[in-house]
């Protein structure tokens, strides 16, 4: 059940917390299920960017906040950067499945809490949430092996960063629409995009086109 956060002059407690944004309900139920049978950790959770930010407007700044990154008003990464500021340099992360290496890379520089990862277990959950939240960087350990890394390095995509922001959606089988949702653009751009996509590696639809850039390494 979600709590109500405490306002910013509200004496502080023992309790930590985390204000999660996804715009997937299974996602946010998930995490609010399993964090609110934790005693030391309170949960808000929001569908979108705006809705996050307005709640820190509202709430003042959290012990940690998690963003989907490709929910609507994300931009990429530049919705991250939005949120790090209204929560005035206090631990923000992000909530992803496949993060490209330059997004690890951006979210760094930034001076993010790090990654969770949509894929891991529940059971270490808790402990990444505490990390972060005491002031930890996060980056889960199969994001950093040093093999997929140089991979990474090692082949040049020939696609743009727009490019890849749109192949990253695809490869979450995500629809045009909502693909245009997360990046704040008209279908038909997306529709353009996924088109020169496939050109550019050579494949027949969407689907050939995910398969060809794990292939060539570009994600």
């Amino acid at each position: 059940m979600k709590t109500t956060a405490q306002s910013a002059g509200s004496p502080q407690t023992s309790v930590t917390r985390v204000l999660i944004a996804d715009d997937h309900a299974m996602v946010l139920e998930m995490f609010e299920h399993f964090l609110s049978n934790l005693p030391e950790f309170e949960v808000i959770t929001a569908p979108d960017l705006h809705t996050a930010l307005s709640i820190m407007d509202r709430d003042g700044p959290f012990e940690l906040v998690l963003l989907d990154l490709n929910m609507p008003g994300m931009n990429g990464v530049a919705g991250l950067s939005q949120a790090l500021q209204k929560n005035e340099g206090r631990p923000t992360g992000l909530l992803t499945s496949d993060p490209s290496g330059q997004v690890i890379s951006d979210i760094l520089q930034m001076g993010s809490a790090g990654v969770i990862l949509k894929t891991a277990s529940l059971k270490d959950l808790a402990n990444e949430i505490r990390f972060m939240a005491a002031g930890g960087r996060y980056i889960p350990v199969e994001l950093i092996d040093p093999q997929r890394l140089k991979a990474r390095v090692k082949t040049k995509s020939p696609l743009s960063d727009r490019e890849m922001e749109v192949l990253s959606l695809l490869i979450e089988g995500r629809p045009n629409r909502e693909i245009a949702e997360g990046l704040s653009l008209a279908e038909a751009t997306v529709k353009m995009h996924v088109k020169s996509i496939c050109t550019k590696l050579g494949a027949d639809n969407r689907t050939q086109a995910v398969i060809r850039a794990r292939d060539m390494n570009f994600i």
